[in-house]
């Protein structure tokens, strides 16, 4: 009877507790949770519309010296596969996104031990006074690194890179935010608790941001959960995030050796994710890890945006996935699941003359 009337007030959206969210992840079935998901997803969106953004995943360095476990991108200083992208290709790269209709790059690289602030300051000045299109950069322990090299805080170096160009910052690196799986998956990279405070300052000083999951590594359900709660208690301060985006580890070509997540356990993990983070608008499907017939199972456990076109992405790739979708592509799969799809920005404005 306590699973059943916590089902019945989870249904009409009430604020969950840490137990109460570890009960129906445990014990409520996966098509109730589906259902449950989806009743609070079109409370939040009743217009019957799933957005997309077209973008580009431009990897600036491949250079990194954090060596984390689950990665099969980096190459550690000095490796001869190890590049730093010149202006000539950073712009070519920027001329073909906005030639598709591209609105926005989204912009990540190591943690390279030989680049200045500056390079970054001048990367973002370069693009910005030549290109009108909306710089989504800098991951959370990127920003940690930048500020340990150069002797200033996280406040500073924000700051900065605001004044250089920087418009959002995606929630890339935070694996899960528990800093006894980050000694196991990531023990070089900044804690859980860095990570909140570089998001924490980025939203005091205007920047909206996104939020991420990885998870199916080493953690534990109940660390799932804690980085739940951690981005849901953040989110009550500050209302800074834009969306939140759980994808699954891809074990291939990576030091942790373990089967990836099935289906079933992505769409629980989205749906629960939906409950708890009540004061997120927006979740997106994660086609890049699970394929587009599963995301777009997803607009049924929570999900109503259907993430990037990703013109480019070499993440997760490097990890053997190698998913690939055009515009068309994901038109389709929208009006197959009966929604209408529209071109949105960062913020999740839509983009004027992409109606369906």
């Amino acid at each position: 009877m306590k699973l059943d009337a916590l089902k019945r007030r989870a249904e009409e959206g009430e604020r969950l507790t840490f137990e109460e969210a570890r009960l129906l992840y445990e014990q409520a079935d996966l098509h109730w949770l589906g259902h449950a998901a989806d009743r609070m997803r079109r409370r939040k969106h009743p217009e019957h519309v799933v957005t997309y953004v077209v973008d580009r995943n431009i990897n600036y360095s491949n250079i990194c010296a954090c060596g984390c476990r689950f990665c099969a991108f980096y190459r550690p200083p000095g490796h001869p596969e190890g590049y730093v992208l010149s202006r000539e290709e950073l712009a070519q790269k920027i001329e073909e996104t906005l030639a598709l209709g591209g609105t926005q790059i989204l912009m990540q690289g190591g943690h390279h031990p030989d680049l200045p602030l500056t390079f970054y300051e001048e990367m973002l000045r370069f693009i910005k006074e030549r290109y009108p299109i909306h710089v989504h950069a800098f991951s959370p322990p990127e920003i940690v690194y930048f500020a340990r090299l150069e002797g200033t805080d996280i406040s500073t170096v924000i700051r900065r890179l605001r004044a250089a160009g920087l418009d959002s910052i995606p929630g890339g690196g935070a694996e899960i935010l528990v800093d006894a799986v980050r000694r196991k998956v990531s023990p070089n990279k900044c804690s859980a608790s860095q990570w909140l405070e570089v998001m924490e300052e980025a939203h005091r000083q205007g920047l909206r941001t996104t939020a991420t999951m990885m998870f199916g590594h080493e953690e534990e359900p109940g660390d799932r959960l804690r980085h739940l709660f951690a981005l849901r208690d953040l989110q009550d301060r500050t209302g800074g995030f834009t969306a939140f985006i759980p994808w699954a580890f891809q074990p291939q070509n990576t030091a942790i050796r373990r089967d990836p997540e099935t289906a079933v356990s992505y769409l629980r993990l989205l749906a629960l994710s939906r409950l708890v983070l009540d004061n997120f608008d927006n979740i997106q499907a994660s086609w890049v890890t699970m394929g587009p017939k599963v995301a777009q199972t997803a607009l049924f456990f929570g999900a109503n945006d259907f993430g990037s076109t990703m013109i480019e992405e070499n993440v997760v790739a490097a990890a053997g996935v190698h998913f690939r979708l055009s515009v068309e592509e994901i038109h389709r799969l929208i009006r197959g699941a009966g929604f209408e799809p529209r071109q949105r920005t960062m913020a999740y404005e839509y983009v004027e003359g992409t109606g369906a």
